[in-house]
């Protein structure tokens, strides 16, 4: 459609030049004068503008009114749209509508000798009746058909489309239901359903300056493909309804806020650039990448409910040195699929946060955390960050998942809070069943804040230092499957407050300080392959420290301590009437045994061995088990097997399976090698007694 903009008659026209040329012809003169006398020239400002700032027209009107073009020196002027797709404008001012959506109308005149350059522009937001975004639309599972979380499980009736540019954002699909108002202001989108219909809300476009918000009496979906919107003052994308909200995700979208951002709001939360109230689910084949710039601590991805991650998108998540944690739920969050990428860097923040449980199922997941200790006010102690810190547990069934914490009193994963324990009288179990979970910590204990790799549960003491006595303790952790790799250069590998099992997989701790792996209870290893390694040199840091009873009834274990007595590899408490108790299994010890242990079946001690060195172990039925390094130092080397002999022989050639950070292969095939002097070891006398302090 075509629309011509008012002008003026031949006769207004010649009127008003003379009009013009009388009241202008001192200044002619003057200026005159200025050439004779070299003085500079002052060019005329050409006083464009338009009637009005922004015009609304529709697609389907014969009545649109458009703003005047307001030219008081009638110059020459040249038109020009900046989205030929929503509409154009030719040289005479006529205006066609092309399509649904905003764009900027712009006049522009050229300087010359006596007027400025000059421009004027209005924005246009074109709209369409006949696109009431009415429809049905259903999507495929996104990996759970047993679960409303599934946004199969659901039928959507309407579309409502939000476009954003530079010259505004523009929404249709509404027009036709009476419970939808839409409320724009420039890029600003505020959006209400007050009634029954189910609604996607499909998101494109780029602005640097607004933002969506949403109210719903009903759950909803955001269909985001093609997205990047910033909001300078606070959240991208705030949904301030406690419905489930899914969240697609096509193509490449980013979401910002702004370093000095305020995140005004009233009475309303607003705790991150995306927020909801209610839960949030995310699926889809696209990207999204939200960027955390603020300084008021708010974080990047927070739900007041969950945070589920379906099939099978790629999130990425970056919060600044003053913003807040990665992501957060007050509920859980739990991790089904796709990739999440995770930087966080300021004190006191996580990677990932949730008030209850955080369950791993699938996906692949890197967390990299960086913020250090900090005091928090609010309870009045010092805090130090996590790549994963939950409330109740933390489960892991699949997937993939990578932590490295180089903040100080910084933890890989921190799950079980007094907190939770004291408000729900229970702390769930966490678990290890499978998926592959590799943690590195880097930082030292700072402000009474220890660094651990994984951290299981709480304790309180009374006391300080080795003699503090534990008054309370909570925090079970079970693995079961999967491959687990810890390393902490400043705190236990790994600890689990309550008691620790593992019955099968591969898990290696390691620690540069503390103990490799530490329970503040009953210690049972009856499966897998597992090490634990110390090259601390502090007292007390032994290579397995269970501070109750230590049994080993199974698998392949090998323990590590270099610095020697007074720890050893294996360390039950028998301070407290405790005891190491070798039922089966096989197991190497660098480092020596704790005193009194009760021994089911055959242990040998070496009357020698060489450091650095590749050994091999085969059990009394001639079958390879483990080819192993021995560290650099180190007071004794032990073997047991519940078997009845055992042969090991140093210098062996080895392929299979690398565990143990590189420092052991399986099952693989190991042969060559020199045979080993073996001794009958006895718990009496067979190595270095005494145990180590309790592990906090």
């Amino acid at each position: 459609m075509k629309y011509l903009a008012r002008t003026l008659s031949v006769a207004e026209k010649k009127f008003h030049f003379m009009r013009k040329f009388i009241f202008l012809l001192p200044l002619i003169m003057l200026f005159a004068g200025s050439c004779i006398n070299d003085d500079p020239i002052s060019l005329t400002d050409p006083e464009l503008s338009w009637s009005a700032e922004s015009c609304t027209a529709s697609l389907e009107s014969n009545e649109n009114e458009f703003p005047t073009l307001i030219n008081p020196f009638d110059l020459p002027v040249s038109f020009s749209s900046t989205n030929e797709a929503v509409a154009t404008i030719d040289a005479s001012g006529n205006v066609t509508l092309v399509a649904a959506g905003a764009v900027s109308i712009i006049a522009n005149t050229a300087a010359d000798k006596t007027y400025a350059a000059g421009s004027a522009s209005y924005t246009l937001v074109v709209t369409s009746d006949t696109d009431d975004g009415a429809g049905t639309w259903t999507f495929p599972s996104t990996g759970d058909t047993g679960s409303e979380d599934d946004i199969s499980n659901t039928s959507f009736t309407r579309m409502v489309t939000v476009n954003y540019s530079s010259a505004g954002a523009s929404v249709t699909g509404y027009s036709a239901s009476p419970s939808i108002s839409v409320s724009i202001s420039g890029n600003e989108v505020t959006v209400n359903n007050t009634g029954k219909e189910i609604v996607i809300y499909k998101l494109s476009g780029t602005a640097t300056d607004g933002y969506f918000k949403l109210y719903s009496a009903k759950k909803m979906a955001l269909l985001i493909d093609g997205l990047s919107l910033t909001n300078p003052d606070g959240a991208a994308i705030n949904i301030q309804s406690g419905k489930r909200c899914f969240v697609l995700l096509e193509g490449s979208n980013t979401l910002s806020d702004g370093s000095s951002a305020t995140y005004s709001s009233g009475d309303e939360d607003m705790k991150a650039v995306f927020f909801s109230e209610g839960q949030l689910c995310f699926s889809g084949s696209g990207s999204l990448t939200v960027n955390a710039n603020n300084k008021l601590s708010k974080s990047g991805i927070v739900s007041d409910d969950y945070l589920r991650f379906m099939q099978s998108p790629s999130i990425t998540v970056t919060s600044g040195v003053n913003a807040g944690h990665g992501m957060k739920a007050n509920d859980y969050v739990r991790i089904g699929d796709g990739t999440l990428k995770i930087t966080t860097s300021a004190v006191m923040n996580n990677g990932i946060s949730s008030d209850d449980y955080v369950l791993v199922e699938g996906g692949v997941s890197t967390i990299n955390v960086s913020g250090g200790v900090g005091y928090d006010t609010e309870d009045a102690e010092y805090k130090g960050s996590a790549g994963i810190k939950c409330d109740n547990y933390f489960g892991m069934t699949g997937g993939a998942v990578t932590i490295k914490n180089s903040g100080a009193g910084g933890k890989g994963v921190n799950a079980g809070s007094y907190d939770f324990d004291a408000e729900n009288h229970t702390l769930s179990d966490s678990y290890i069943s499978g998926g592959d979970l590799a943690i590195t910590c880097t930082g030292r204990e700072s402000n009474d804040v220890s660094a651990k790799g994984i951290k299981i549960g709480w304790a309180t003491k009374s006391g300080t230092g080795e003699h503090a006595k534990v008054t309370g303790y909570a925090g079970n952790l079970t693995i079961s499957g999967g491959s687990v790799n810890v390393s902490a250069s400043g705190g236990e590998g790994i600890e689990a407050k309550g008691t620790l099992t593992i019955t099968d997989g591969y898990v290696y701790g390691f620690s540069a300080y503390d103990d490799g792996i530490n329970s503040l209870n009953d210690m049972t290893i009856s499966g897998g392959y597992v090490c634990a390694w110390t090259t601390g040199t502090q007292t007390g840091a032994d290579g397995f420290d269970a501070n109750g009873n230590l049994y080993i009834t199974g698998g392949v274990v090998y323990g590590v301590c270099t610095h020697g007595s007074p720890d050893v590899a294996f360390d039950a408490n028998t301070e407290g009437g405790k005891k190491l108790y070798l039922q089966g299994g096989t197991l190497i010890a660098v480092g020596g045994l704790e005193s009194g242990a009760s021994i089911t079946g055959s242990a040998y001690s070496a009357r020698s061995w060489s450091k650095s060195t590749w050994y091999g172990l085969w059990d009394n039925s001639s079958n390879s088990v483990i080819a192993f390094k021995t560290p650099s130092s180190g007071n004794s080397l032990v073997v047991y097997s519940s078997g009845n002999s055992v042969t090991l022989k140093s210098g062996v050639n080895y392929s299979g399976t690398s565990i143990f950070g590189g420092n052991a292969y399986v099952p693989g095939t190991i042969s060559g090698g020199n045979a080993v002097s073996l001794s009958t070891y006895t718990s009496s006398g067979g190595g270095p007694g005494g145990g180590g302090r309790p592990g906090w």
